[in-house]
């Protein structure tokens, strides 16, 4: 059988293709019995097989199976972006502590990049690069790159999209990488928006769509607003670009998610956050989120966490301090995500993520067209408690004394409590400077977020904000880490063994070596909190 794509040594067949798509749809898929007789196995089999690439290439945006969400979000994005801390006391070599081992590595790479590329490989074969599959399966191949980028800095993309990679693909700067996806989207988009304009009402691609259930208008505001992250990535590295992308946005800030039924959540057969602090009993919530939503007296705290297994029977909710060790006994008495297994959707992203990013472009580029920083800064919290179904916006968003409470351990061997780091208020202060709105932005934001790990830890690095507590365990040679937390993580170490030469051209891509200190690209911002 022919080989579609190969990468980090996974080959797939047309066979094993075929074998994945029994469950996907072929009704109403174009207009293949045009001839007014029956369609032939091969017409049959391309659109069984279109679906169930889009399909896997869904569930890879961030994975959903259970091992792979572990891997690739888990016990990184969510430690980093300081939502949730392991709980696990045998685990001394993890990104915890700065020093995770190579199988922890590897995994993100080798989970996405296969399942990932494999896919919008046969859609690209299968479509020739052409019409909405096409477009469709670009959009989603930038979702799940933009977060393999954002990990590890350079990464292979231009030379997969021209069809020369495979296992020894060369890596691009993540520059390059970032403009590249923006570039795609633009074409994506075009294509789609003709798409949606001759078929309006189409849903013959439904069964096929674990997001929006095949209504490509929403898929068309998903796309913008992935663009619009991706734009606001960039600001501080290319600002005159960044800028240009974001007032051709905002100049249709309609075409953007701006409801809480624009909300991308892909549709799971298991919630893989259940798993982890239920089934693996492997997480619980981290002290940081806690503090700052219990100092706001925040509504959506019984949204976001359960009380847990075991109480300290102290009325409260119990955060977790990232970088330490404990029992895991002792551990899981803190407090877990309220995600029970009922639940049977994973968020990619929410409305409210975008409202935020237009007060931040807002507060930094006042020519831009549209409201007022606080007129989308106030929307944004908001839109948040709307998804949370949470009460009492209106006397949270007016209060201007509330600031993160203090961290007080309830597990007093060892006593990991500690001051709190910020003192930025929930109000909206026209007399405050820049720099403090866009802390209270990105602290409001990164709430709003939950549990969108990796993202949170995206937008910490690029401007410092929330201010997180230090890891008191580091096991790393660069002290530094305990402050200023990860930049990125090092490369797979099975690119460093089988793909030597890429691998040494990606360092010197990276500008820096390939620890967890080097800065990527977009991380450009000078003064940040505990630089």
């Amino acid at each position: 059988m022919k080989n579609i794509l190969s990468l980090t040594g996974v080959r797939v067949s047309l066979m094993a293709l075929v074998l994945l798509c029994t469950a996907s749809c072929t009704d109403n898929f174009g207009d293949y019995n045009k001839r007014g007789d029956q369609p032939t196995a091969e017409e049959m089999t391309r659109p069984v097989l279109l679906n169930s690439m889009i399909q896997q290439m869904q569930n890879y945006v961030i994975p959903v199976q259970e091992n792979a969400y572990q891997m690739s979000e888990n016990l990184i994005g969510h430690i980093y972006g300081r939502y949730f801390a392991t709980t696990n006391g045998g685990w001394s070599t993890t990104f915890s502590f700065f020093n995770a081992g190579d199988g922890w590595i590897n995994s993100p790479y080798n989970d996405v990049f296969p399942k990932t590329y494999e896919a919008w490989g046969k859609v690209k074969e299968l479509t020739e690069a052409e019409g909405v599959y096409y477009s469709w399966a670009q959009i989603l191949r930038i979702a799940a790159m933009h977060r393999m980028t954002d990990m590890y800095g350079p990464i292979p993309y231009s030379k997969l999209s021209e069809g020369t990679g495979g296992i020894a693909a060369a890596y691009d700067s993540q520059d390059i990488v970032y403009k590249q996806m923006i570039d795609d989207l633009d074409a994506a988009i075009d294509e789609i928006t003709l798409y949606v304009a001759a078929n309006p009402s189409d849903r013959s691609m439904y069964k096929a769509d674990l997001v929006y259930g095949g209504d490509f208008s929403k898929w068309l505001k998903f796309a913008r607003s992935l663009k619009f992250r991706i734009l606001m990535r960039m600001v501080y590295a290319d600002e005159a670009y960044a800028k240009a992308g974001i007032r051709e946005l905002m100049d249709n800030e309609s075409l953007l998610m701006d409801s809480n039924g624009d909300n991308a959540n892909i549709t799971v057969n298991r919630n893989p956050l259940n798993v982890m602090w239920d089934s693996y009993s492997d997480c619980r919530v981290a002290a940081d989120i806690v503090t700052y939503m219990e100092g706001y007296s925040d509504p959506r705290m019984s949204a976001y966490f359960a009380h847990g297994e075991a109480t300290f029977s102290n009325g409260k909710y119990n955060g977790l301090r990232v970088g330490i060790l404990l029992d895991k006994n002792w551990s899981l008495k803190y407090s877990t995500p309220n995600e029970p297994e009922s639940k049977k959707t994973v968020l990619w992203m929410p409305a409210s993520e975008i409202a935020f990013l237009k007060a931040e472009a807002k507060l930094r580029w006042s020519d831009l067209p549209g409201g007022t920083a606080e007129d989308y800064y106030r929307e944004a919290v908001r839109l948040s408690f709307e998804q949370h179904a949470a009460s009492g916006y209106d006397t949270y968003i007016e209060n201007d004394t509330k600031t993160q409470a203090a961290y007080v351990d309830p597990n007093l061997t060892p006593n990991n409590s500690t001051a709190a780091l910020s003192t930025i208020t929930i109000k909206w202060e026209s007399t405050d400077t820049d720099e403090q709105n866009l802390e209270r932005i990105i602290t409001q934001k990164w709430i709003a977020l939950y549990p969108l790990g990796t993202e949170a830890w995206s937008e910490h690095r690029r401007t410092g904000y929330p201010r997180f507590f230090s890891v008191p365990r580091v096991q790393n040679t660069d002290a530094s880490l305990a402050t200023r937390l990860a930049s990125r993580i090092p490369f797979p170490p099975d690119e460093r063994l089988n793909n030597t030469a890429n691998y040494n051209g990606a360092v010197s891509l990276l500008g820096g070596a390939d620890n967890y200190s080097t800065r990527l690209w977009w991380d450009k911002k000078v003064g940040k909190p505990n630089w």
